[in-house]
């Protein structure tokens, strides 16, 4: 079996698949002061991942408290569900959103009536959801990180003479020194997805970083948005394709023949352009209800609490629309606005 793996870990990591036709590991070896990129470089992600874990412990109980009074972050008041054995057992081990159907059982199983049971599900379902508080929290630390980021990034690059010329990225590749720079903004990088990684059970189920809207600052997340959209467009739909991927599909074939690694890695970037296409799409739909004249605009991302009035808000409807609910919880028609002048 170990040799079958040793064997397969050879074919795998042979030097013809991914170096060109006369160079291979051999060449990657630390010589005359420099030092190359190597497997045994990530070790280090994972005691900067729980740097990570820790720091951030540290900022949303300090910073992020604060910058969420500053700004006004307040939790809106929740009713708690009062205590019922027979409608808590089937929320934790049948359904959160029960059928008609199941509703109508549980009024009979709970001595409740529709209206009750129904309201007793929304309020439960509201004690699951996270708190404003810790939405802008986790909000406000990836926000911080990505700034960091940001300007570290431009810090390692601001000075580098491919940053202007990207022909100049492949002047003696792949035999290229690893940088102090590059090596730690790449392991600092990997450090924090990885801490993402330890925390996702415990994060808010949603990954957008939107503190203004937390803070209640609708225009300013509109207009920031709105930025969002066009940043992304022009960096994944016009510098990336025109100017990254041109720059790894063109230059390499002069200076050496392509080679399964070439196409290997222009095809992960490939897939990864027309993920960005597919996201530019979504974005720029949800971009257009929030330019000027949209001012009601509800993120369809977002996870909104449900409220008594919501109940109110869909009976006007049904009542409305010729509709009402009888009181064993099934939906009749209503004919009282039907009525001509004459009746």
């Amino acid at each position: 079996m170990l040799t079958w793996l040793r064997e397969l870990s050879d074919w795998v990591w042979q030097d013809r698949l991914w170096f060109p036709a006369g160079l291979g590991w051999a060449d990657l070896k630390d010589r005359d002061g420099l030092v190359f990129a190597k497997g045994s470089d990530l070790w280090v992600i994972f005691p900067i991942a729980v740097c990570f874990l820790i720091i951030r412990q540290i900022f949303e109980r300090t910073v992020a408290v604060k910058l969420a009074s500053l700004l006004r972050v307040r939790e809106k008041p929740r009713v708690r569900a009062a205590p019922n054995t027979t409608l808590e057992f089937y929320f934790c081990n049948a359904s959160k959103f029960p059928s008609q159907s199941s509703v109508e059982e549980l009024t009979k199983q709970s001595g409740c009536s529709v209206r009750q049971v129904q309201r007793w599900f929304r309020r439960r379902r509201n004690q699951e959801r996270p708190s404003q508080i810790k939405k802008f929290r986790e909000a406000s630390w990836r926000f911080t990180f990505y700034l960091l980021a940001f300007i570290a990034g431009l810090g390692a690059l601001i000075d580098k003479p491919w940053f202007y010329d990207m022909e100049e990225m492949w002047n003696g590749f792949p035999t290229l020194p690893l940088l102090p720079s590059q090596y730690w903004y790449y392991m600092i990088e990997l450090g924090f997805y990885i801490s993402l990684l330890f925390s996702v059970a415990t994060d808010v189920k949603r990954k957008s970083a939107k503190m203004f809207n937390y803070a209640e600052w609708r225009k300013t997340c509109n207009y920031i948005f709105i930025l969002f959209a066009a940043v992304f467009i022009l960096t994944r739909l016009v510098i990336l394709p025109f100017w990254i991927l041109h720059t790894t599909w063109v230059y390499p074939l002069t200076i050496y023949p392509p080679f399964f690694g070439f196409y290997f890695f222009n095809g992960l970037l490939l897939v990864l352009q027309c993920l960005h296409i597919f996201w530019a799409v979504l974005i720029l739909r949800m971009a257009i209800k929030f330019l000027p004249g949209n001012d009601i605009v509800e993120d369809e991302r977002s996870d909104r609490e449900e409220t008594d009035s919501d109940e109110e808000e869909e009976d006007h409807e049904k009542t409305k629309n010729g509709f009402v609910q009888n009181g064993n919880g099934h939906t009749v028609l209503n004919n009282n606005h039907h009525h001509s002048k004459t009746d």
